[in-house]
């Protein structure tokens, strides 16, 4: 049996500043053979990423899994879009959330879990407004500072 890096975790930092995560998920994510390979070597990244629904399936598009680096000629395409894989009623939930105006669903995090297996954390997100991301900041500073102090 082949050990997996399990430290491996590609986030998308973007989306905690940009928007406001309502509601996470945690979904499976269909790959290739090089896809997952060059992922293993953490060779991935999700900004600008999001999800939308065709016939009734989720799909990941903005996911730039970089090319594996010994692929030959059946290499897949870098920025394709991808399945996710949820449960019907989670897929219900999510369509119907996205009928409110204003709410998308991103992709947050893109890890590998202890099985071996891609899975991809997803959100339930409304944009920020720019005072927003201000007060955001400085609470985030705020945090940092109190933090510091608690340590000393």
């Amino acid at each position: 049996m082949t050990d997996f890096k399990k430290d491996i975790v590609i986030r998308n930092k973007r989306a905690t500043f940009d928007y406001e995560i309502l509601e996470t998920w945690v979904a499976g994510i269909v790959l290739f053979g090089t896809e997952i390979k060059s992922l293993r070597m953490g060779k991935a990244s999700l900004v600008d990423c999001y999800c939308y629904f065709d016939r009734g399936e989720l799909y990941i598009r903005g996911v730039n899994i970089s090319e594996y680096h010994w692929g030959t000629y059946n290499n897949h395409q870098p920025k394709r879009d991808r399945k996710l894989l949820l449960q019907r009623k989670e897929l219900f939930k999510i369509q119907r959330a996205l009928q409110d105006k204003g709410l998308t669903v991103v992709g947050i995090k893109l890890f590998i879990n202890e099985r071996g297996l891609a899975k991809v954390m997803i959100g339930l997100a409304r944009g920020r407004k720019s005072y927003d991301k201000r007060d955001y900041i400085k609470e985030k500073d705020a945090r940092r500072e109190m933090d510091r102090a608690m340590k000393r």
